[in-house]
């Protein structure tokens, strides 16, 4: 697997090694110890996955502690723009995003680590997405922020008049108004 940096420094773009012919391909999409070597020491515990049509837009979303949590994204089919948001009070990348187009042809993943929002839309109908997390599910846990709040700019590749939300998706408060993290604060 190929490690790319981006503006955050802990939310990184991952490349599977890919080995093809003409019967089809294969690549491994999970290395335990190169991603903990590479990446982070931690361990997933909960695999999930979800199925979406064009328009779908999910989050901004996270986990408060002690249930906070890190998140391995990839698409088995269909094309996503990720969203991961610094949502950690202090930090010298507070509400700036990581946005990444994730498909099932690139076969790109990302990573988000605790202390940031994730969310995503959909750019194909029938678009598989799965995710690995390093904590479990947590309703009385959850937490997110508004997917259309002014102040993070977010461009999700969707017009807005075609986003499709969940009732609690479109109930969210902005970032200024959130249940943040604070920045130093060791979550793992």
């Amino acid at each position: 697997m190929t490690i790319i940096p981006t503006e955050i420094p802990q939310v990184v773009l991952i490349d599977p090694v890919i080995r093809g012919d003409s019967r089809g391909y294969f690549m491994e999409t999970f290395l335990k110890g190169k991603f903990r070597e590479e990446i982070l020491n931690t361990e997933f515990v909960q695999e999930n996955e979800s199925l979406s049509s064009r328009g779908v837009l999910r989050g901004l979303h996270y986990q408060l502690p002690p249930f906070a949590q890190s998140k391995l994204i990839r698409v088995v089919s269909g094309k996503i723009i990720d969203v991961a948001v610094d949502i950690r009070k202090g930090s010298p990348t507070f509400g700036k995003s990581v946005v990444a187009e994730i498909s099932g042809e690139n076969k790109r993943q990302i990573f988000i680590p605790r202390g940031f929002a994730h969310g995503f839309s959909v750019l194909e109908d029938n678009t598989i997405v799965q995710y690995k997390t390093d904590n479990y599910y947590a309703p009385e846990y959850e937490a997110a922020v508004l997917w259309n709040d002014p102040a993070l700019g977010i461009d999700w590749g969707v017009p807005a008049d075609e986003i499709l939300l969940s009732d609690k998706d479109k109930m969210h408060p902005l970032l200024k108004d959130a249940k943040l993290f604070d920045y130093g604060t060791n979550l793992y």
